[in-house]
């Protein structure tokens, strides 16, 4: 049994999140931004990504410790069918099912409205990767030396689910 429990995020949620969210930005090349957003910026993301893709928080106790959503995948007409997902958990719950909780509750409101999702993985990320290999996920590319992050050229592996 979890010591947590997932329900959908609400405006304030979005400073938890924008806590979580910043070492990766600043320490790690798993998030491409440079700067972490503030919690005001987190809010607008949640705003516009919660009502039409999901966002989703896990919470231990009162505390918010991780959080996944589903956003879209290019602006064109065209891939108006398709999403794409991130799940991200704070490093102190890392292991303990809280992504697969996440991602085990967006996959099924993501299918009502997508037919495909997308989830892009800075390389290396084992972790990631074997979370959505278990969902599913397929690697469908790798983008080479695509980004430049904490003095180093960065790879990423685009991965793919047909919902």
């Amino acid at each position: 049994m979890t010591d947590f429990r997932i329900r959908r995020a609400r405006a304030d949620d979005a400073a938890a999140c924008a806590a979580i969210y910043a070492p990766f930005v600043t320490d790690t090349w798993i998030s491409f931004e440079t700067e972490p957003p503030s919690a005001g910026e987190m809010l607008k993301r949640i705003n516009a990504y919660g009502g039409t893709y999901g966002w989703l928080v896990a919470v231990r106790g009162m505390a918010v410790i991780g959080y996944a959503y589903g956003s879209p995948h290019r602006t064109r007409d065209a891939y108006s069918s398709s999403c794409d997902v991130a799940v991200y958990v704070d490093p102190a719950m890392a292991r303990r099912g809280v992504g697969t909780a996440l991602y085990s509750a967006l996959m099924p409101m993501l299918k009502e409205r997508y037919h495909a999702a997308f989830a892009g993985i800075s390389l290396p990320n084992d972790p990631s990767i074997a979370l959505h290999r278990s969902f599913g996920f397929e690697q469908v590319g790798i983008y080479r030396e695509v980004g430049w992050k904490l003095e180093d050229w960065r790879d990423v592996s685009w991965w793919q689910k047909l919902l």
